[in-house]
């Protein structure tokens, strides 16, 4: 049950342009519809916000108009009416920054609807973690070890810094109103991804070079990070290996199935 002081959640469920493979190999509509364990992502991430101390409702950033209407657990998810559905934008940085705009207040946590082993325990620490850090966006990331210990078989994208490997955790903290300028650099680079010079030229050549060779320490990469985008960025460990895990591959339903029917 949320707490006072409790603060609304951004859960992203769209889809990028194109569809979802997943998605089309279990004939529905948007990939956040798939059952694991029983139940779909989004009712499962939703669940889990909801039983957070730290989050007091929210936005559902899709899936698309069509399918909520043709889903008759999409609509009784939203029947409750402390998450409300929003139309997607196009790409989520976009979608994340049409919703920040739309619930107008601050700070906002932004996750993501396939996040199916995500824990109330670990939302609560991340918001408490980063709702004391000096800076406008807040980036969570899980250390590496902590994932290969307890997954060893799970492939996931990795961010190797000089001192420290870490995974991404799907959770983010919009900690002030100047943090939305940290998501325009994220639509930015989606919308050059496809011209990586662009990319590279937008996140200072020569830091991204140091990263590529293993020479860039996790805090340095953060202040450019901050210059880059115009606002301060920062980071905490999230020491959950779940938290690492999204639902965007058959291998990872296996995982999220596994983890849940045997805890």
């Amino acid at each position: 049950m949320a707490e006072a002081g409790a603060i609304p959640a951004i859960v992203l469920a769209g889809e990028r342009a194109g569809g979802n493979a997943l998605a089309r190999a279990h004939g529905l509509g948007a990939s956040v519809l798939i059952e694991v364990a029983g139940r779909s992502l989004i009712e499962r991430v939703i669940d889990t916000l909801r039983a957070s101390r730290s989050i007091a409702g929210g936005l559902v950033v899709g899936p698309h108009a069509t399918v909520v209407e043709n889903t008759p657990g999409l609509r009784a998810l939203f029947a409750r009416g402390d998450f409300r559905w929003q139309a997607p934008a196009a790409g989520p940085s976009a979608s994340a920054l049409a919703a920040a705009a739309s619930l107008a207040r601050h700070p906002l946590l932004l996750t993501a609807g396939d996040h199916a082993l995500l824990e109330a325990a670990t939302v609560d620490t991340f918001c408490a973690e980063a709702g004391a850090c000096d800076a406008d966006f807040v980036v969570g990331l899980v250390p590496h070890a902590l994932v290969a210990a307890r997954f060893p078989r799970s492939r996931r994208t990795l961010l190797k810094f000089s001192d420290g490997t870490y995974c991404g955790a799907n959770l983010f903290l919009l900690r002030t109103a100047a943090g939305h300028l940290a998501l325009a650099l994220w639509q930015a680079v989606e919308q050059e991804r496809k011209r990586p010079w662009r990319i590279a030229a937008r996140l200072a050549p020569g830091a991204l070079l140091r990263y590529l060779a293993g020479r860039l320490p996790v805090a340095e990469a953060f202040a450019r990070l901050s210059e880059t985008s115009g606002c301060r960025v920062a980071f905490v460990e999230v020491h959950a290996a779940r938290a690492a895990v999204d639902v965007d591959s058959s291998a990872d339903l296996a995982l999220a199935e596994t983890v849940l029917r045997d805890g």
